[in-house]
C-alpha cells in the first residue's frame, strides 16, 4: 500500500495517492540480462536514443500496463527525478515496505563505528543478495486495498558484524561488488553482464555495438 511507504517518509517524499491504493514494486533478477535486455537490444538496436537498459525497463513495463486496458496504470522509474531534483519515489524504501528486499541503513548498527562520516543504507535480497536491481514503481490509483497486510522483508543479514561488513563495503569498495556476496546467493550476474555494469554508461553503447549513428 502507498501508506506503507508515506508512513516512514518525511512529507515531501510522499506518493500522491491515498494510503490504501494498490503498488507495485518492479526488481530485476540476474537472468533479466539475458531473458529482457538482450532480445531487447537485438529487436530495437536502431531505435536505442538513451540508456539501453532503462530503456528495455520503460518498454516492458508498458507491456505490462497494457494487460490493463480498463485500469489507470501509472508506472515509476528509479532513474526519474522531479524538477525539485528529489527522486520521484525512493527505491529502497519502497522494497523495503513491500516485503521484497531488506534496506541495511546506519541505523540497523547498535555500535557505530563511523563517526561523522555519510554512510549510505543498501538493500539485501534473500535469494539475490545484492545481485539485483529495483527498476521502477507500478501503481493502479483505481485499486484500494484495506485488507492487504504488510509483509515483513528477510532481515538475512542480522549480526551486527556482518551488517557493519556491507556497509564498509557498499560504502568504501562499491566497485568490487564484494557486498552483493554479503550472503550466500541462488544466482548472481554472469561475467558479461558485469563487465557490462562495470563499463562507464558513455561507453556501453559501442560495448553492445551501437553506433553513434544508430542513437
Amino acid at each position: 500500500k502507498v501508506g506503507w511507504y508515506n508512513d516512514v517518509l518525511q512529507p515531501a517524499f510522499h506518493l500522491p495517492y491515498p494510503d490504501d491504493t494498490l503498488a507495485f514494486v518492479v526488481l530485476s533478477t540476474p537472468s533479466m540480462f539475458d531473458k529482457a535486455f538482450k532480445p531487447f537490444i537485438n529487436k530495437e538496436r536502431l531505435k536505442i536514443i538513451r540508456d539501453p537498459v532503462d530503456q528495455c525497463v520503460s518498454h516492458h513495463l508498458s507491456r505490462v500496463k497494457e494487460k490493463f486496458p480498463d485500469q489507470r496504470v501509472d508506472v515509476m522509474f528509479d532513474y526519474e527525478i522531479l524538477p525539485s531534483r528529489k527522486p520521484k519515489f525512493l527505491a529502497q524504501t519502497a522494497a523495503h515496505v513491500a516485503g521484497a528486499a531488506y534496506y541495511y541503513q546506519r541505523k540497523d548498527v547498535k555500535l557505530d563505528p563511523w563517526g561523522e562520516t555519510k554512510i549510505y543504507g543498501v538493500c539485501i535480497h534473500p535469494k539475490y543478495g545484492g545481485w539485483f536491481a529495483i527498476r521502477g514503481l507500478l501503481l493502479f490509483p483505481d485499486i484500494q486495498v484495506l485488507l492487504l497486510k504488510q509483509p515483513a522483508p528477510i532481515d538475512c543479514v542480522s549480526t551486527e558484524e556482518k551488517r557493519i561488513e556491507l556497509l564498509e563495503q557498499f560504502n568504501f569498495h562499491w566497485k568490487d561488488g564484494r557486498y552483493r556476496d554479503i550472503i550466500e546467493v541462488k544466482e548472481r550476474y554472469s561475467e558479461e553482464q558485469k563487465a557490462y555494469f562495470a563499463t562507464p554508461p558513455a561507453e556501453r553503447f559501442r560495448l553492445l555495438g551501437l553506433t553513434h549513428e544508430a542513437q
